[in-house]
């Protein structure tokens, strides 16, 4: 049985579902200035990709679950996207456009506000036993190899 891929929902699911698969233009036009990040190139080489693809690759990675390497190539090499990504992260950009997608969120279908939750846990991966790493035992003495009693066949 063929059935659909995920990132490519049919047109009968498309209008029932209530997410994005991919930013339309009214919303990228929100989204495009807090994304821009102006960088100082270096060197000449091959123009920056477009940001609109980039962010539905993110898109679709976040609503498949898939690994980075899963990326189809229309949102570009996922080694660039990747990058993307990390420069959008360590800029804050990817924080400020989350804010413009929740407003847009709560101007269509609404946020309730005063209700909030959590969930997550954050703590220190064991070692193996309870209570941390256990000690080394520093090692004994490495005997000494002696020769070969037995002749040698060129001698």
């Amino acid at each position: 049985m063929n059935t659909p891929h995920p990132a490519a929902p049919t047109a009968r699911t498309a209008k029932s579902d209530p997410t994005i698969w991919e930013v339309d233009d009214a919303l990228w036009a929100d989204l495009e200035p807090v994304l821009r990040v102006e960088k100082y190139r270096k060197k000449p080489g091959r123009p920056r990709r477009d940001d609109r693809a980039i962010f539905d690759g993110l898109i679709w990675l976040a609503r498949t679950g898939s690994q980075w390497k899963e990326l189809p190539s229309r949102f570009g090499p996922k080694s660039t996207v990747h990058a993307r990504f990390s420069e959008w992260a360590a800029s804050g950009a990817l924080e400020r456009a989350w804010a413009v997608l929740l407003r847009a969120y709560d101007g269509e279908v609404g946020l309730d506000w005063e209700w909030q939750a959590a969930d997550g846990c954050i703590v220190k991966a064991p070692f193996g036993k309870k209570g941390g790493p256990a000690k080394r035992r520093p090692r004994a003495a490495t005997p000494p190899i002696g020769g070969n009693p037995a002749p040698s066949a060129t001698s």
